[in-house]
């Protein structure tokens, strides 16, 4: 017992790790599967499925329709999110603790409530349901993250560099923009990074208020019935090779920076 106690939380990690890795292997093993009608038995290997991935019917209108999504409510929550950071941090005013909690009740609330609810005002104010309306509901559960990211970078500043700045003679804008800005680039690319990630991969929300549009895991849902098309598993384990490369190239590059500054 002594000696199996010892390898037990190795063994555990290893069961999960190969758990999770699963589904990722299915998909990437599929997406080069000779599929005919459907894509759930193993017909054989073939580099087709990578080569024609716009021959599936609807899957990049899908796909584009998702990274256009995904690109313009990053931009907006980012951008609205940091302001509030900013503000929640450098500034009191009245209801600031009630402002606070309120930013925190999408991240709390089910997505189900929030979709429905969502549906449900679009639908009261007469707005026609499309990829506007799914930009707005994506906007708005996600400035709540970039605000709980971009407030903790906010709140590490040291005033002293805004300070030094003032004792230069710098205008509140130069103040901002030459030392305040810089300083929160590394939170603000964490928030819009969180943002797209959260954006891109939602369904529920996106499914009550998308109307007649498809985005990428609408289309996977919809397709999951009759076996999902390895023109789509190309998509997603293209995504997946894509996120590994860039956690790759950041670790690297954050291994190289600190090796340069212990060497100066």
């Amino acid at each position: 017992m002594r000696g199996f106690g010892r390898y037990a939380l190795y063994i555990y990690v290893a069961i999960a790790f190969v758990f999770l890795m699963i589904p990722i292997v299915y998909t990437v093993a599929f997406s080069f599967n000779d599929a005919r009608r459907t894509n759930i038995v193993w017909r054989g290997f073939t580099f087709d499925n990578w080569r024609t991935v716009c021959d599936a019917p609807s899957v990049c209108e899908a796909f584009g329709n998702s990274i256009v999504v995904a690109l313009v409510a990053t931009v907006m929550a980012t951008t609205l999110g940091t302001m509030i950071a900013i503000a929640l941090v450098r500034y009191r005013f009245r209801f600031r603790s009630a402002t606070t909690l309120l930013l925190f009740l999408p991240m709390a609330t089910p997505e189900v409530v929030l979709g429905a609810g969502l549906a449900a005002q679009f639908l009261a104010a007469g707005v026609e349901k499309g990829l506007g309306t799914v930009i707005l509901a994506h906007t708005m559960f996600c400035v709540s993250f970039v605000v709980v990211t971009v407030r903790a970078r906010v709140a590490t500043l040291d005033p002293a560099l805004e300070e030094a700045g003032r004792d230069l003679y710098a205008s509140p804008a130069q103040v901002f923009w030459r030392i305040t800005f810089p300083l929160l680039i590394p939170g603000i690319m964490a928030a819009a990074l969180l943002s797209f990630a959260l954006s891109f991969d939602d369904f529920i929300i996106t499914n009550f208020n998308a109307g007649p549009d498809m985005t990428f895991p609408r289309y996977v849902y919809t397709a999951a019935a009759r076996g999902i098309p390895a023109q789509a598993n190309v998509i997603a384990s293209a995504v997946f090779f894509l996120a590994i490369a860039l956690v790759l190239v950041s670790q690297i590059n954050g291994a190289i920076k600190r090796r340069q500054l212990q060497h100066t």
